[in-house]
């Protein structure tokens, strides 16, 4: 299977699916943390090329909603923001995931089909972050723990903190590649 990890500098989710034998690819304007197959540069130029998955992880700085308090004055970035949402939403994929926290994507686009925690997938942390599911069942949680940390929303400030907020669980990771490597073909929506 062909599979594209849209908006993915650290490679986690490309790495996991590429352990299970598929042809896959992150992509994002920033080079991969790691080395593997990587296109940096913009999404939209590779998204016609023939993928049968798409994991996307679009920005969410102009779109979460736990940054609410600076919306004010940033309705143009949050418009385009949103319209990259539905550019990715609206690729000619059978099978798309786009991933974000609490988001206007639920309330400007359409509500998550899902919503996981780390904890479910073996990482002791609090991080709500919600699917939008196109030809994909749900992930089911792999590994419940105890713990419920909201490690990341304490980290320091720092230039570097959207990058350490930004990472895929590997234990999220691993489970999209399990549970969606085998997914049948859909038929394009």
């Amino acid at each position: 299977m062909r599979v594209l990890v849209a908006c993915e500098f650290s490679g986690r989710v490309r790495d996991a699916f590429i352990a299970r034998g598929h042809d896959a690819i992150s992509c994002d304007l920033l080079p991969s943390e790691r080395p593997g197959p990587h296109y940096q540069g913009n999404v939209r130029d590779i998204l016609n090329d023939g993928w049968d998955l798409m994991v996307a992880h679009p920005p969410c700085t102009h779109l979460a909603v736990s940054g609410r308090r600076w919306f004010k004055g940033k309705e143009a970035l949050q418009s385009e923001a949103l319209n990259f949402v539905r550019a990715l939403m609206n690729a000619p994929i059978f099978r798309i995931a786009v991933e974000n926290p609490l988001s206007l994507i639920s309330s400007q686009i359409r509500p998550a089909d899902q919503l996981i925690q780390p904890w479910q997938f073996g990482h002791g942390e609090l991080k709500a972050t919600c699917l939008w599911l196109r030809g994909l069942p749900k992930l089911k949680p792999t590994c419940i723990v105890p713990g419920r940390e909201s490690r990341l929303h304490h980290l320091s400030p720092g230039v570097d903190r959207w990058k350490e907020r930004s990472r895929t669980y590997p234990g999220i990771a691993e489970a999209m590649a399990d549970q969606w490597s085998d997914c049948p073909g859909a038929l394009f929506i």
